[in-house]
C-alpha cells in the first residue's frame, strides 16, 4: 500500500475557456465510473437540485447564471428564491472564471445599469455582491486579485454617491473576523530536528492510541475547507494547499511511525509484539470509523520494510494474520476500492474517509466532463455534481468524534509523528534488524559452493561489480575470505557512505514479478517462486535474485 503523499498528480490544465470533450472519452469514463453503482448521498441531492434549478440545469451561458444569481433577491435583499445556484456559483464558479474576472462582469453590470439610469438593478447587484461577501468571505481575505478588484468596484460605487450600495459591499468587517481555522505553514523538512521514538506507544492501550490518533486526523481533516477542494480541482495537485498538505503529511507521518515502531525493537519476538498491538489499534480504528488513519496503520505493517521481516512474522500468531488480511482486502484498490466503499457508505454518524480515493474521485469527474457543453453554455450538471460531492466531505467536519481526547497526550503523540527519516533509512534499519538473505538462497550462496560460509576475495569482486564502493574497506576474519556477514556489513556501509555523499545507490532494486522463466545477471541462477522472485534495477533492468 502506497502513502497520502504519493498519491497521483494529474496532469495541469487550464482553468478557464472552453473543454468539449470527444463522446467517445465520455462513454469510456462512463464505463468505468469511479462512484459505486448505487446511488451515495451526493448523487441524491444533486438529482433534488437538479429539478429545483429548471431549465438552467441542462446548461446556461455565463451571463444568464450571473444574472439568475442577481434576480435571487427581491428589492428589499432578501432570498425570493432558493439559494442553491447562488451556493453553486459562488463556490464553484473558479472552474470556469476567476473570482476577479467573475467581479469584474458583475461591476460591468452594475455600470450598464447605472447607464440605464436602473436603481432597482442596481440595488440586486449589490446584495448579491453582499451575500457574497457575508458567505464566502474568506476568499476575499484569500485572493489578492479579487480584493484588488473589489477595491475598484467600491470606488465606483462610491464615485457615484450611492451610499447605501457603499454599505452593502463594505469589506471593511472581513478584517475582524476571527478565523477559527488558521493557515497551516507550508510543511519544511527539517532534518536536523532530533529524531524521536515514541514513548507513549508503550503506556497507551489499542484504545487510547487509536482515539487520540482520531483525534489527530479528524482535527486535521476539518481543517479541510470547501475552498482547498476546489483548489485541488484547479491546480490538480495538493501545492500551495497547506491544509490538504498537512492532511497527507499526518498520514504518511503514522504510516512512517507504524514502521519505526516495529522497527525499534531489537528482537523478532520484540517487533512481533509491536506488530500484534498495531493490529488491535487498527481494529480499534476501523470501530470508529476512521478509515484514513486505517489506512496509514495498515499501510505502515505492509510497507516491504516490514513485511520482508520473515522471523518476526513467524512469531505472529495466525489470527492476527487473518485479521490483517481481512484489512487489506478492505482497503485493497481492487475494483476501484470496490470493499472500501461498501463500507463507508454503510456508516452513520462519525466517519473519516480515505481522503485519496475521495480527492481521486473528483479529479475523475472533473476530467471527465467538459467545462461547456456543445452549444458554448457551462455544463451546470458538472458544477452541481463536484459541488455535492465537495459538500459531503465538508459536513463529515460538522459530526464531533465519539471520544475524548487528553490534550497532553495529543501534544506528546503529535511529537512523536513529527519524525524525519527517509526510506533509506528506514529500510537500512529493516536490514540491519534481518538481513537480507539470512535464511534464504542468496547471491551469496551460488559463490559459496563448498558451504564454509566463506568466499574468496576473486568471487566477491564478481558481485561487488554491480556495486561500486571502492573507497568502502573490508575487515576480513580470514586472510583472503569473507563471510556472509562481512559483505552485508560492506554494502549496508556503502549504501550509507554514497547517501551521506549525495551519490545515490548505483542501483535501484525493486522487488519485482517475472512472469516467465527468469535468470540472475549476477549469479546466472534460477529465479524461484510464483510472484516476487527476486529484485530489478529499475535504472537498467537487471534482474538480481533474493
Amino acid at each position: 500500500m502506497g502513502t497520502l503523499g504519493k498519491a497521483r498528480e494529474a496532469p495541469r490544465k487550464p482553468s478557464h475557456g472552453s473543454r468539449a470533450a470527444p463522446k467517445a472519452r465520455l462513454e469510456a469514463k462512463s464505463a468505468n465510473s469511479p462512484f459505486p453503482s448505487h446511488p451515495s448521498l451526493a448523487q441524491i441531492t444533486q438529482f433534488r437540485m437538479m429539478v429545483s434549478l429548471g431549465h438552467l440545469a441542462k446548461g446556461a451561458s455565463l451571463d444568464d447564471l450571473i444574472d439568475s444569481c442577481i434576480q435571487s433577491f427581491d428589492a428589499d435583499g432578501n432570498l425570493c428564491r432558493s439559494n442553491q445556484l447562488l451556493q453553486v456559483m459562488l463556490t464553484m464558479h473558479r472552474i470556469i472564471i476567476s473570482s476577479a474576472d467573475l467581479l469584474q462582469k458583475v461591476m460591468t453590470l452594475y455600470k450598464e445599469a447605472l447607464a440605464k439610469n436602473s436603481p432597482g438593478l442596481c440595488l440586486k447587484i449589490c446584495y448579491f455582491v453582499r451575500y457574497w461577501i457575508t458567505e464566502f468571505w474568506i476568499m476575499f481575505k484569500m485572493d489578492a486579485s479579487l480584493t484588488n478588484t473589489m477595491e475598484e468596484f467600491q470606488e465606483l460605487v462610491k464615485a457615484n454617491g450611492e451610499e447605501l450600495h457603499c454599505r452593502l459591499i463594505d469589506t471593511t468587517q472581513i478584517n475582524a473576523r476571527d478565523w477559527s481555522r488558521k493557515l497551516t505553514q507550508r510543511i519544511k523538512s527539517n532534518t536536523s530536528k532530533k529524531r524521536k521514538v515514541s514513548l507513549l506507544f508503550d503506556h497507551l492501550e489499542p484504545e487510547e492510541l487509536s482515539e487520540h490518533l482520531t483525534y489527530l486526523e479528524f482535527k486535521s481533516f476539518r481543517r479541510i475547507s470547501f475552498s482547498d477542494y476546489q483548489n485541488y480541482l484547479v491546480n490538480s495537485c495538493v501545492k500551495e494547499n497547506p491544509t490538504m498538505e498537512r492532511s497527507i503529511a499526518l498520514c504518511n507521518g503514522i504510516s512512517q511511525w507504524v514502521q519505526l515502531m516495529v522497527l525499534s525493537r531489537p528482537t523478532p519476538q520484540l517487533r512481533a509484539e509491536v506488530f500484534i498491538k498495531f493490529i488491535h489499534v487498527a481494529q480499534k480504528l476501523h470501530q470508529l470509523q476512521n478509515f484514513n488513519t486505517l489506512m496509514a496503520v495498515i499501510g505502515g505493517l505492509c510497507h516491504s520494510s516490514i513485511s520482508r521481516l520473515k522471523e518476526t512474522s513467524s512469531h505472529v500468531p495466525h489470527e492476527i494474520n487473518k485479521v490483517l488480511g481481512e484489512m487489506t482486502e478492505l482497503l485493497s484498490s481492487c475494483r476501484n476500492y470496490d470493499n472500501y466503499r461498501r463500507a463507508y457508505g454503510e456508516c452513520t454518524h462519525f466517519k473519516i474517509p480515505i481522503l485519496g480515493v475521495h480527492l481521486k474521485d473528483l479529479i475523475s469527474l472533473y476530467e471527465a466532463m467538459p467545462d461547456y457543453l456543445e452549444d458554448g453554455k457551462v455544463n451546470v450538471h458538472k458544477l452541481l455534481a463536484l459541488y455535492n460531492h465537495i459538500n459531503e466531505l465538508v459536513q463529515l467536519q460538522e459530526v464531533a468524534p465519539p471520544l475524548e481526547a487528553n490534550k497532553d497526550l495529543v501534544h506528546l503523540l503529535t511529537l512523536s509523528l513529527d519524525l524525519y527519516y527517509t526510506e533509506d533509512e528506514i529500510y537500512e534499519l529493516s536490514y540491519a534488524r534481518e538481513p537480507r538473505n539470512h535464511r534464504a538462497p542468496s547471491v551469496f550462496k551460488n559463490y559459496d559452493h563448498d558451504q564454509d560460509g566463506y568466499i574468496s576475495q576473486e568471487e566477491f569482486e564478481k558481485i561487488a561489480a554491480s556495486f561500486p564502493f571502492s573507497f568502502c574497506v573490508m575487515d576480513k576474519d580470514r586472510e583472503g575470505l569473507i563471510s556472509r556477514d562481512e559483505i552485508t556489513a560492506y554494502f549496508m556501509r556503502a549504501s550509507s557512505i554514497y547517501s551521506k555523499l549525495g551519490l545515490g545507490f548505483p542501483h535501484n532494486f525493486q522487488e519485482t514479478t517475472y512472469l516467465k522463466p527468469t535468470f540472475c545477471d549476477n549469479c546466472a541462477g534460477f529465479l524461484w517462486g510464483v510472484i516476487k522472485q527476486g529484485y530489478r534495477c529499475k535504472g537498467n533492468k537487471y534482474p538480481e535474485s533474493r
